[in-house]
Protein backbone atom coordinates (compact mmCIF):
# COMPACT_ATOMS: atom_id res chain seq x y z
CA UNK A 1 0.00 0.00 0.00
CA UNK A 2 1.07 3.60 -0.53
CA UNK A 3 3.12 5.03 2.31
CA UNK A 4 1.67 8.03 4.14
CA UNK A 5 1.81 9.99 7.38
CA UNK A 6 -0.62 12.30 9.14
CA UNK A 7 0.70 15.45 10.75
CA UNK A 8 -0.74 18.50 12.44
CA UNK A 9 0.68 21.98 12.76
CA UNK A 10 -0.21 25.60 13.36
CA UNK A 11 -0.59 26.00 9.60
CA UNK A 12 -1.18 23.64 6.69
CA UNK A 13 2.25 24.49 5.36
CA UNK A 14 3.93 23.63 8.66
CA UNK A 15 2.11 20.29 8.86
CA UNK A 16 3.06 19.42 5.27
CA UNK A 17 6.70 20.31 5.87
CA UNK A 18 6.87 17.99 8.88
CA UNK A 19 5.22 15.18 6.92
CA UNK A 20 7.64 15.55 4.02
CA UNK A 21 10.53 15.37 6.44
CA UNK A 22 9.18 12.18 8.00
CA UNK A 23 8.71 10.56 4.58
CA UNK A 24 12.08 11.89 3.40
CA UNK A 25 10.61 13.11 0.11
CA UNK A 26 10.23 16.37 -1.79
CA UNK A 27 6.93 18.09 -2.52
CA UNK A 28 6.97 16.87 -6.15
CA UNK A 29 6.89 13.26 -4.92
CA UNK A 30 3.95 13.80 -2.58
CA UNK A 31 0.17 13.74 -2.73
CA UNK A 32 -1.44 15.90 -0.07
CA UNK A 33 -4.84 15.56 1.56
CA UNK A 34 -5.94 18.32 3.96
CA UNK A 35 -7.98 16.70 6.73
CA UNK A 36 -8.52 19.87 8.77
CA UNK A 37 -7.66 23.41 7.74
CA UNK A 38 -7.54 24.44 11.39
CA UNK A 39 -8.62 27.81 12.77
CA UNK A 40 -6.81 30.92 13.89
CA UNK A 41 -6.17 31.59 17.54
CA UNK A 42 -7.85 34.59 19.12
CA UNK A 43 -5.26 37.39 19.29
CA UNK A 44 -2.73 34.76 18.34
CA UNK A 45 -2.93 33.19 21.79
CA UNK A 46 -6.27 31.65 22.75
CA UNK A 47 -8.43 28.91 21.23
CA UNK A 48 -7.97 27.88 17.66
CA UNK A 49 -7.27 24.47 16.14
CA UNK A 50 -4.22 22.99 14.46
CA UNK A 51 -4.30 22.07 10.76
CA UNK A 52 -4.11 18.35 9.98
CA UNK A 53 -2.81 16.85 6.73
CA UNK A 54 -2.25 13.41 5.33
CA UNK A 55 0.71 13.19 2.95
CA UNK A 56 1.21 10.21 0.64
CA UNK A 57 4.44 9.16 -0.99
CA UNK A 58 3.70 8.86 -4.71
CA UNK A 59 4.06 5.40 -6.17
CA UNK A 60 7.29 5.30 -8.15
CA UNK A 61 6.73 2.25 -10.32
CA UNK A 62 9.95 2.77 -12.27
CA UNK A 63 11.94 2.58 -9.07
CA UNK A 64 9.98 -0.47 -7.87
CA UNK A 65 10.59 -2.31 -11.16
CA UNK A 66 14.31 -1.51 -11.27
CA UNK A 67 14.85 -2.45 -7.62
CA UNK A 68 13.28 -5.85 -8.30
CA UNK A 69 14.59 -6.62 -11.79
CA UNK A 70 18.16 -5.30 -11.70
CA UNK A 71 19.53 -7.75 -9.09
CA UNK A 72 17.92 -10.68 -10.94
CA UNK A 73 19.27 -9.63 -14.32
CA UNK A 74 22.71 -8.97 -12.80
CA UNK A 75 22.67 -12.50 -11.35
CA UNK A 76 21.92 -13.80 -14.85
CA UNK A 77 24.95 -11.90 -16.13
CA UNK A 78 22.86 -9.72 -18.42
CA UNK A 79 23.50 -6.17 -19.48
CA UNK A 80 20.06 -5.00 -20.46
CA UNK A 81 18.12 -1.95 -21.52
CA UNK A 82 14.82 -1.51 -19.74
CA UNK A 83 11.81 0.45 -21.01
CA UNK A 84 9.09 1.07 -18.43
CA UNK A 85 5.76 2.50 -19.56
CA UNK A 86 2.78 3.25 -17.29
CA UNK A 87 -0.54 3.67 -19.11
CA UNK A 88 -3.45 3.99 -16.70
CA UNK A 89 -3.48 0.75 -14.70
CA UNK A 90 -1.25 -1.11 -17.16
CA UNK A 91 2.49 -1.31 -16.53
CA UNK A 92 4.60 -2.59 -19.43
CA UNK A 93 8.24 -3.49 -18.96
CA UNK A 94 10.30 -4.27 -22.06
CA UNK A 95 13.82 -5.66 -21.88
CA UNK A 96 16.46 -5.64 -24.56
CA UNK A 97 19.38 -7.99 -23.95
CA UNK A 98 21.80 -10.02 -26.06
CA UNK A 99 21.11 -13.40 -24.46
CA UNK A 100 17.32 -13.19 -24.26
CA UNK A 101 16.91 -16.97 -24.19
CA UNK A 102 17.92 -17.20 -20.54
CA UNK A 103 15.20 -14.66 -19.65
CA UNK A 104 12.52 -16.38 -21.73
CA UNK A 105 13.24 -19.94 -20.62
CA UNK A 106 11.56 -23.09 -21.90
CA UNK A 107 8.22 -22.20 -23.52
CA UNK A 108 8.46 -18.78 -21.87
CA UNK A 109 8.30 -20.26 -18.37
CA UNK A 110 11.07 -18.07 -16.91
CA UNK A 111 9.58 -14.92 -18.41
CA UNK A 112 6.12 -15.83 -17.08
CA UNK A 113 7.52 -16.51 -13.60
CA UNK A 114 9.36 -13.17 -13.54
CA UNK A 115 6.22 -11.38 -14.74
CA UNK A 116 4.16 -13.02 -11.99
CA UNK A 117 6.65 -12.07 -9.26
CA UNK A 118 7.01 -8.54 -10.59
CA UNK A 119 3.24 -8.18 -10.53
CA UNK A 120 3.18 -9.21 -6.87
CA UNK A 121 5.88 -6.70 -5.96
CA UNK A 122 4.25 -3.85 -7.87
CA UNK A 123 0.78 -4.46 -6.46
CA UNK A 124 2.10 -4.78 -2.92
CA UNK A 125 3.17 -1.14 -3.24
CA UNK A 126 -0.01 0.07 -4.96
CA UNK A 127 -3.45 1.06 -3.70
CA UNK A 128 -5.02 -0.04 -7.00
CA UNK A 129 -4.57 -3.17 -9.08
CA UNK A 130 -1.87 -2.82 -11.72
CA UNK A 131 -1.71 -5.25 -14.64
CA UNK A 132 1.95 -5.96 -15.33
CA UNK A 133 3.37 -7.21 -18.62
CA UNK A 134 7.03 -8.19 -18.89
CA UNK A 135 8.51 -8.80 -22.33
CA UNK A 136 11.97 -9.27 -23.81
CA UNK A 137 12.91 -8.88 -27.45
CA UNK A 138 9.20 -8.66 -28.39
CA UNK A 139 8.91 -12.35 -27.50
CA UNK A 140 5.24 -12.16 -26.53
CA UNK A 141 4.20 -10.42 -29.75
CA UNK A 142 6.12 -12.90 -31.87
CA UNK A 143 4.78 -15.83 -29.84
CA UNK A 144 1.22 -14.59 -30.29
CA UNK A 145 1.67 -14.34 -34.06
CA UNK A 146 3.10 -17.86 -34.13
CA UNK A 147 0.21 -19.27 -32.08
CA UNK A 148 -2.44 -17.59 -34.25
CA UNK A 149 -0.90 -19.07 -37.38
CA UNK A 150 -0.60 -22.47 -35.70
CA UNK A 151 -4.23 -22.41 -34.53
CA UNK A 152 -5.55 -21.60 -38.00
CA UNK A 153 -3.37 -24.21 -39.69
CA UNK A 154 -4.39 -26.96 -37.28
CA UNK A 155 -8.06 -25.95 -37.45
CA UNK A 156 -7.95 -26.39 -41.23
CA UNK A 157 -6.32 -29.78 -40.75
CA UNK A 158 -8.95 -30.88 -38.22
CA UNK A 159 -11.70 -29.72 -40.57
CA UNK A 160 -10.19 -31.65 -43.45
CA UNK A 161 -9.46 -34.88 -41.57
CA UNK A 162 -12.35 -34.63 -39.09
CA UNK A 163 -10.01 -35.81 -36.34
CA UNK A 164 -9.29 -33.92 -33.14
CA UNK A 165 -5.79 -32.66 -32.34
CA UNK A 166 -4.18 -32.04 -28.97
CA UNK A 167 -1.59 -29.30 -28.78
CA UNK A 168 1.53 -29.17 -26.61
CA UNK A 169 1.16 -27.91 -23.02
CA UNK A 170 0.66 -24.15 -22.84
CA UNK A 171 0.25 -21.55 -20.14
CA UNK A 172 -3.15 -19.85 -19.63
CA UNK A 173 -2.18 -16.81 -21.71
CA UNK A 174 -1.21 -18.93 -24.71
CA UNK A 175 -4.27 -21.15 -24.42
CA UNK A 176 -6.49 -18.06 -24.47
CA UNK A 177 -4.88 -17.02 -27.76
CA UNK A 178 -5.79 -20.39 -29.31
CA UNK A 179 -9.35 -20.26 -27.97
CA UNK A 180 -9.86 -16.65 -29.12
CA UNK A 181 -8.45 -17.33 -32.59
CA UNK A 182 -10.79 -20.25 -33.23
CA UNK A 183 -13.91 -19.13 -31.39
CA UNK A 184 -15.65 -18.06 -34.61
CA UNK A 185 -14.67 -21.10 -36.64
CA UNK A 186 -17.86 -22.98 -37.56
CA UNK A 187 -16.24 -26.36 -38.13
CA UNK A 188 -14.12 -26.66 -34.98
CA UNK A 189 -14.23 -25.96 -31.26
CA UNK A 190 -11.64 -25.85 -28.52
CA UNK A 191 -11.36 -26.85 -24.89
CA UNK A 192 -8.57 -27.63 -22.46
CA UNK A 193 -7.57 -30.82 -20.66
CA UNK A 194 -5.07 -31.75 -18.00
CA UNK A 195 -3.65 -30.00 -14.97
CA UNK A 196 -1.23 -27.09 -14.75
CA UNK A 197 1.49 -26.78 -15.84
CA UNK A 198 0.73 -29.47 -18.44
CA UNK A 199 -2.72 -28.25 -19.46
CA UNK A 200 -3.33 -28.59 -23.21
CA UNK A 201 -5.74 -27.25 -25.80
CA UNK A 202 -7.79 -29.72 -27.82
CA UNK A 203 -9.08 -28.68 -31.24
CA UNK A 204 -12.10 -30.82 -32.06
CA UNK A 205 -14.39 -31.20 -35.06
CA UNK A 206 -18.02 -30.12 -34.49
CA UNK A 207 -18.38 -30.60 -30.77
CA UNK A 208 -19.91 -28.37 -28.15
CA UNK A 209 -17.13 -26.13 -26.88
CA UNK A 210 -15.99 -26.18 -23.28
CA UNK A 211 -14.42 -23.01 -22.00
CA UNK A 212 -10.92 -22.95 -20.49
Amino acid sequence: MAQFVEKEGRTIEAAIEEALEDLNIEMKNAEIEVLDEGSKRLFGLLGGRNAVVRVYKKENFEEIVKNFMNPILDAMGLEEEMEIVMDGDILTVKLAAENIGIVIGRRGETLDALQYLLGLVVNKSSERFIRVTLDVGNYREKREETLIKLAKRLADKVTKNRKNMTLEPMNPYERRIIHATLQNYKSVETYSIGEEPNRKVVIKYKRESKQD
